[in-house]
């Protein structure tokens, strides 16, 4: 290797170094100064009071509860919702496709207020049939993560031969509900994690549909919370950050592993058949 190539991978190895450190001081100075803010006491020293409270609070520990029930729905919605209706719409109508985009990315260029304003109504009749409770924000967050599910899942979808796939399955005798179940989505997985990831992240982290619809979630509690007691808010805010990112790398660590056990059994040859012919008896 000549020495040009050998400084130009060092060149390359630094900035790298260099930008990864940036980042990391970009997220960890604040996350560091909203853990030194929630330990210190007013008069001098450090305290876990403030922490111990975030058990004691019962409106804290309802808040977290829904607000993971909501990211459990809204996961499971989205990819009821879209899963089929993708995996349909390439195999029989394909120009359809560009429409479908367009519906799910719409909601990118459309402001959380003014959703607010043309969901209002919409939610008179989905509290008259469900209830009137937080759980039923899980329609509007999926409205919210449409666009970012859309687009883990169709580069899933692309990388694989849906038709294919779909039409030896079908030959085969298998039903719809088993090409999409157990052939398909097997392959995509990575992609429905990918568009789980994003979910999960967008509906912990949300506050502005549940507080103009006016229901409670995880960030609204905090948001309320900061107007009584600001180190509580603050400890509460880097809990849900910790947790959000624990449970991701949970959700990533998952997926690395089905991928892992998937190459290692297409790494396994098949059995092949003897070769070998079974002596005929003479009589």
């Amino acid at each position: 290797m000549s020495t040009a190539r050998v400084r130009a991978r060092r060149r390359l190895q630094a900035f790298r170094i260099a930008v990864f450190a940036v980042l990391g001081l970009f997220f960890l100075v604040p996350l560091g100064s909203m853990a030194a803010y929630s330990v210190r006491v007013p008069g001098g020293g450090r305290t876990l009071e403030f922490w111990k409270q975030l058990g004691q609070d019962p409106d804290l520990r309802s808040a977290i509860v829904t607000s993971l029930e909501l990211a459990f729905l809204t996961v499971v919605l989205m990819l009821v919702l879209l899963v089929p209706t993708m995996i349909w719409v390439r195999l029989r109508v394909p120009q359809m496709s560009r429409i479908v985009e367009f519906l799910c990315l719409l909601p990118l260029t459309i402001p959380a207020i003014v959703l607010v304003v043309g969901l209002k109504g919409v939610y008179a009749w989905v509290t008259y049939f469900f209830g009137d409770t937080s759980l039923t924000l899980t329609f509007a967050y999926v409205v919210l993560v449409l666009p970012y599910a859309y687009r883990a899942i169709d580069a899933g979808l692309a990388s694989i031969d849906v038709v294919t796939l779909s039409e030896a399955a079908r030959s085969l005798g298998a039903s719809w509900f088993t090409v999409i179940t157990r052939v398909i989505v097997p392959n995509i997985g990575a992609a429905l994690l990918s568009a789980a990831f994003v979910s999960v992240a967008l509906v912990l982290g949300e506050f502005t549909l549940a507080s103009l619809l006016n229901y409670t979630n995880l960030q609204v509690v905090i948001n309320l919370l900061g107007k009584s007691d600001s180190q509580t808010s603050v400890a509460a805010s880097l809990a849900s950050l910790v947790f959000a990112f624990l449970l991701l790398i949970a959700l990533s660590f998952v997926g690395r592993r089905r991928g892992a056990r998937r190459a290692t059994r297409d790494l396994v040859p098949a059995p092949q058949p003897s070769m070998t012919q079974p002596s005929k008896k003479r009589g």
